[in-house]
């Protein structure tokens, strides 16, 4: 093997430029030109590369975001698209692909490495914590400190205004940041799409809490709960509960940004390193991810066909300290 290509693709990821200073590092060591694809899977299609070098990825592992850039590729989606960009490869001479995002991402990859015949390896970078196969993604433990961190100096308002506050955070399709975050912050409440109806039963329970006198709170709902997400759930209890002081915050894109955390430069890295040892090894089609201490792999038809649950002793939880 002498030359592999890499790229990120979808949502930026915290720990991203770890990865890709571990997977350029790591070919070097083992005598492999690596090759950055900029701007995710158009970068394939368009032929639009750099060669990562040591000096490339100097000073980088601290960084948020991605120095490759990212996108979701349309062009991609394509059969046409991705003749293109098995052009590409072939023009350059990559011998295999490393991919880091998310189901999309790894969507891809399964699509292009069956219909050309390109060995591919990705790693889970997403802060939504939701691919199947791995106890934690790259980004995932960077984005929860940063919503905590938020939501503890929004409960200082909370507490001086008497105020309930509805705090927004990233989560379409899954909860996984509402239901840690609001364990680790204290939260009264947590709102995920996994279940329904959740935000009728948290208006009877805020009455009761009313009338113990209880006036201010935090409540963290997921963008994708059932309710609607924070603009709707926020309308819904202040149409039934006149007696709070119902504030609304939508964290956003601030949860993907950031320095990622000692825990997410060290997952990347040691993801990035077993990328490269693995297509070394001749695996291919696999999404590696972490068991426990040890790095799994998962095949990519498994990684993005099956749901991650949220577990059920962290919803219990909630139920126990959010009284």
């Amino acid at each position: 093997m002498k030359k592999i290509g890499v790229l990120t693709s979808g949502g930026d990821a915290p720990g991203m430029n770890a990865a890709l200073r571990a997977i350029t590092k790591t070919a070097f060591a083992q005598h492999i030109e690596c090759i950055g694809f900029l701007n995710g899977y158009d970068g394939l299609v368009e032929n639009n590369h750099v060669v990562l070098k040591n000096k490339s990825i100097a000073n980088i592992i601290h960084r948020g975001g991605t120095i490759l850039k990212t996108a979701r590729s349309k062009a991609f989606l394509s059969k046409e698209g991705r003749e293109k960009a098995f052009q590409t490869i072939q023009s350059i001479g990559i011998d295999a692909m490393i991919v880091i995002g998310g189901d999309g991402t790894f969507t891809g990859a399964e699509i292009f490495g069956n219909e050309f015949d390109i060995p591919m390896v990705g790693l889970p970078g997403t802060i939504d914590n939701d691919l199947f196969g791995t106890d934690y993604t790259i980004g995932y433990d960077t984005a929860l400190n940063t919503v905590i961190q938020c939501v503890d100096k929004i409960r200082d308002t909370a507490l001086s205004h008497h105020r309930l506050f509805v705090v927004e955070v990233m989560g379409k399709d899954a909860g996984f940041i509402a239901l840690r975050s609001g364990i680790a912050s204290g939260a009264e409440a947590v709102l995920v799409p996994e279940f329904e109806n959740q935000s009728d039963q948290l208006v009877q329970r805020l009455k009761q809490e009313r009338r113990k006198d209880k006036q201010s709170g935090i409540v963290i709902v997921a963008e994708g709960d059932d309710s609607g997400g924070g603009s709707a759930l926020t309308a819904l209890l202040k149409e039934h509960l006149p007696l709070y002081d119902i504030r609304l915050t939508v964290l956003g894109h601030i949860q993907r940004g950031g320095s990622p955390s000692a825990l997410d430069r060290v997952l990347a890295s040691k993801l990035g390193v077993r990328a490269v040892n693995a297509l070394l090894e001749n695996r291919k089609g696999v999404a590696l991810g972490v068991k426990g201490m040890d790095v799994s792999e998962t095949p990519f038809s498994k990684a993005i066909k099956h749901n991650k649950t949220l577990k059920a002793n962290l919803v219990e939880l909630i139920a126990v300290l959010g009284q």
